[in-house]
């Protein structure tokens, strides 16, 4: 028979659980688990609450693994446990007891605060995969789902821009102006307050395209870094996104984060 057959392990979490889980499930890898429930009882925060679980893990003989960061509220869990003869793990008074002497000071005590930097963490993770996978008008079909768009002609620090934002938690695409080439029927059915034109100075905008085209092995005095082929492509963007109405962002001799900063600002991000 197998030894944990018709288990139960109750977790009990002042938060969501969710990274204390995982915790359990990879713990019971390294067991035969057929038929082992792990039943999580999320947002504890209460004695009555307590009781309740505990009075239905006690039904079923459970495991009771808890996470819950106000000292008294786990102390009751450690108690009650004891008085109903049950195995209990607190898996986070010992680590902030240690982390407490390392720092010399106390825990905040508050809970879910964990689960919070996750959801950040993975808002950013999301948002780089977007942004990713819409760099240079690669797919027009999601525009509808980015929170930023940012529309240019060729080396106005479209991408890096996009990357900036993305680990800032916004999901960014970036569509590139090509003489001769409409721009997407998507993109002119996004709301204003999503979209940001971004222009630079036509002498900086050569010096850029040139450095690009020796980097590539190319003559630099092609069309594509030609001044005056340079200064009508951005007379052109600068008329396009005044149609449109697009916030204009001039782009020269600015960090990323500068600019970063007035496109949230622009589009009242901030």
């Amino acid at each position: 028979m197998n030894p944990t057959s018709d288990k139960t392990v109750f977790l009990l979490s002042d938060a969501t659980g969710e990274t204390a889980e995982k915790m359990i499930s990879a713990a019971l890898t390294q067991f035969r688990r057929q038929g082992t429930r792990i039943r999580r009882i999320s947002h504890v925060r209460s004695k009555g609450q307590v009781y309740e679980a505990l009075d239905d893990a006690a039904q079923c003989r459970a495991l009771v693994i808890y996470t819950i960061v106000n000292r008294e509220l786990s102390r009751l869990v450690h108690d009650e446990c004891e008085a109903l003869g049950l195995t209990s793990v607190d898996i986070i008074t010992p680590l902030l007891m240690r982390c407490s002497e390392f720092f010399g000071m106390s825990p905040t005590e508050i809970p879910g605060l964990l689960h919070n930097v996750d959801e950040a963490y993975f808002r950013r993770i999301d948002a780089v995969e977007f942004t990713v996978r819409n760099d240079d008008g690669q797919e027009t079909r999601f525009l509808n789902k980015a929170d930023i768009v940012l529309v240019g002609v060729s080396r106005t620090s479209k991408t890096p821009l996009s990357m900036y934002l993305a680990h800032q938690g916004y999901k960014v695409a970036n569509i590139p102006l090509v003489s001769g080439i409409e721009p997407p029927p998507e993109l002119l059915h996004l709301e204003h307050s999503r979209v940001a034109g971004l222009v630079i100075q036509p002498e900086r905008l050569v010096e850029l395209r040139a450095a690009r085209l020796k980097n590539l092995g190319q003559d630099p005095r092609r069309a594509y870094a030609d001044f005056e082929q340079v200064e009508t492509e951005l007379k052109v963007a600068r008329q396009f996104f005044r149609r449109q109405k697009w916030p204009i962002i001039d782009v020269t001799g600015k960090a990323v984060e500068e600019t970063a900063n007035e496109v949230l600002v622009k589009l009242k991000f901030k």
